[in-house]
């Protein structure tokens, strides 16, 4: 879903693509951590149709005006949702049982993103219009919010609550990636206890401990990359390491295949214990034994 984030003043207005964040636990070890600088989304100024720009004017003819679209209340299960709401591209307004507009989204699937506000704002979320658009591009669909955003505001002189800046019930964060850990201080640092040590010590005061090729925000291989994601995927709170990193985890490749007795990565360690690699990673997510065992 692509949520879109207002400020007050109604001269400038612009949409943003957010996702949600789930919080995570502080290590236990004191190993040197690496924090990634924050990527922002592109923005999107909003400004009066172009008539040069004769595309713009036919997508927004395309969707019908927000007081001219029909309103649909909202249902309440996954199945009816799937009948009374689109699965397709376009823009979406929702109101609360007091027939009082709440938020205006933009979406690459109108059913889904309303289902899921149902699910977190289920008092504020009774009625919903929407309108898809044919050809969703990035353009079209930003044409198709601004179109009902200015004449919400041009109706009432306010944009919706739930698009006003620094909203935190609609909009949705970005997550905010836990920092790989690092085992050493730097390269060319004596250190007082063996690597090999370590690593021992890592895996047994985490739960799960992922050994990849890269950082979790940026794996440098697919099988880390699919590692990842299984583990993302399962909700758990787990430690990365990049063996591939020779400033802060030199030598480490090399220490870790003789301490696991595995020759390839990623690695992937459960309470301890070596799991295997990516190949057994995806196997017992399939057949639903994963999650098991990240339980226990």
């Amino acid at each position: 879903m692509a949520a879109v984030s207002l400020s007050p003043v109604q001269a400038s207005l612009s949409p943003r693509l957010l996702s949600s964040h789930t919080p995570q636990s502080t290590p236990n070890l004191s190993f040197h951590s690496l924090s990634k600088p924050s990527i922002p989304f592109p923005s999107i100024s909003l400004k009066l149709y172009n008539p040069i720009r004769p595309c713009s004017l036919i997508i927004a003819a395309a969707v019908k005006n927000l007081a001219e679209t029909d309103l649909v209340a909202v249902p309440l299960t996954a199945d009816e949702f799937s009948k009374k709401l689109p699965s397709k591209s376009g823009v979406y307004a929702v109101y609360d049982k007091n027939d009082d507009l709440q938020f205006i989204g933009i979406s690459r699937n109108i059913g889904a993103s309303v289902f899921s506000h149902l699910k977190s704002v289920p008092d504020l979320c009774s009625f919903v219009k929407f309108g898809v658009v044919d050809e969703p591009d990035r353009e079209s669909l930003t044409q198709a919010w601004k179109s009902w955003m200015e004449e919400h505001i041009k109706t009432t002189g306010k944009v919706p609550p739930g698009n006003q800046s620094g909203n935190a019930t609609w909009i949705r964060q970005p997550p905010k990636k836990k920092p790989d850990l690092r085992l050493t201080p730097g390269r060319h640092v004596q250190l007082t206890v063996p690597l090999e040590e370590l690593i021992g010590k890592l895996v047994k005061e985490n739960r799960v401990v992922a050994f990849i090729k890269g950082s979790r925000s940026a794996p440098l291989c697919g099988f880390s990359q699919r590692v990842i994601g299984i583990l993302e995927s399962q909700g758990i709170d787990y430690e990365s390491v990049d063996v591939l990193d020779e400033e802060y985890n030199y030598g480490l490749r090399e220490t870790l295949k003789k301490y696991s007795n595995w020759p390839t990565f990623p690695q992937i360690f459960v309470n301890g214990e070596l799991i295997g690699g990516c190949d057994i990673l995806t196997s017992m997510d399939e057949k639903g034994e994963l999650a098991g065992l990240l339980k226990k």
